[in-house]
Formats: structure tokens, sequence, C-alpha cells
């Protein structure tokens, strides 16, 4: 799976969600979005990618989401 596509896609729904005044609720927003319509293998490398080379290029709010829902993210 190519990283960069994911972060590409990743930062879309960044884009959508940055109008949204309340971070915490735009961060809500991008989580969502990642765990109904990202499969478990493309969640599976976000997150190796967060892990393993720190997040270059992914949007703060992505980074947030990412973090702050992680457990619902992860796939099982």
């Amino acid at each position: 799976m190519d990283v960069h596509h994911l972060i590409k896609m990743a930062n879309n729904i960044a884009d959508f969600f940055e109008v949204e005044e309340d971070k915490s609720k735009a961060a809500k927003g991008v989580a969502d979005h990642v765990r109904n319509f990202w499969d478990p293998r493309m969640r599976r490398e976000i997150f190796r990618y967060v892990d393993e080379q720190g997040g270059a290029g992914l949007r703060p709010l992505v980074l947030s989401a990412l973090e702050t829902h992680r457990q619902m993210l992860s796939p099982h």
C-alpha cells in the first residue's frame, strides 16, 4: 500500500473538517470518516507510518485525530 496516497487522502479529509471551529469535533469527524471508509489495512499502514516515521506530511488535524481516537481506529 502506498503510504503517500494514504497521506494525501487523510489530508483531503482534514481539509473538509478544517472549517469546524471546535478542533475536537473536527478531529472526531476525521476519525469517524477514517473508521467508516478506510479498510483495516489502510488504518494499520497509516498508524505504522506515524509510529515509525513520525507522520511527516500529515496535517496537524489528521495527527490529532489519529492520536486522540487511536483505540477506536485500531483494527482488531
